[in-house]
């Protein structure tokens, strides 16, 4: 019988050993790593100067007439970027009287018209005329993701009512350029 029991626990060493050998040694298990990034766009800083188009005296003191020979330095937005599809949209108000508010009496105008540009995002700048009817290009549309600058300028001044009109005296006149980068859908 002592035989018979060696010999029983000889089998069941030998298939426990083969047992453990169909086992594997490692377990592998997977984790997923997710996250998102938004659709997000930022106008960046801007550089130099400040934000400010000073043109100075805007007539030709002799005439009263609008100087022809108006200009600024253009404003750079560094680091602008957008993580999507985009727009980049440029508006802008006449300048205008600040103080003399009444109607200009004849002869006369309170408004400066002008053309605003934001140039860099788009391969067509954005356009925007104070004194057209319609801007149609003061939207532009970028498909992809981008980095980079966007110049705004200004330019193409004019008298509002015409050529032939002086403006009112008036120490401050004031217009706004506004630029807006948009994820586009």
């Amino acid at each position: 019988m002592a035989r018979s029991l060696t010999l029983a626990a000889g089998v069941l060493v030998a298939l426990s050993a083969g047992s453990a050998a169909a086992q594997s040694a490692t377990d592998t298990k997977s984790f997923t790593v997710t996250g998102n990034v938004p659709a997000l766009c930022s106008g960046g800083t801007i550089a130099g100067t400040g934000s400010t188009f000073d043109l100075g005296v805007l007539i030709d003191t002799t005439t009263g007439l609008l100087r022809t020979d108006l200009a600024a330095p253009p404003k750079v937005l560094t680091g602008s970027f957008c993580s999507s599809r985009s727009t980049i949209t440029v508006n802008a108000t006449p300048l205008a009287a600040q103080n003399f508010t009444a109607t200009a009496p004849a002869g006369f105008s309170r408004t400066v018209d002008y053309t605003a540009t934001a140039s860099g995002w788009t391969p067509t700048a954005a356009t925007f005329a104070t004194g057209a009817g319609s801007n149609p290009g003061a939207v532009q549309t970028r498909p992809t993701a981008f980095s980079g600058d966007i110049t705004v300028a200004i330019g193409t001044f004019s008298t509002n009512g015409g050529s032939g009109l002086r403006l009112v005296s008036d120490t401050s006149y004031l217009g706004v350029v506004t630029v807006t980068l948009a994820v586009a859908n």
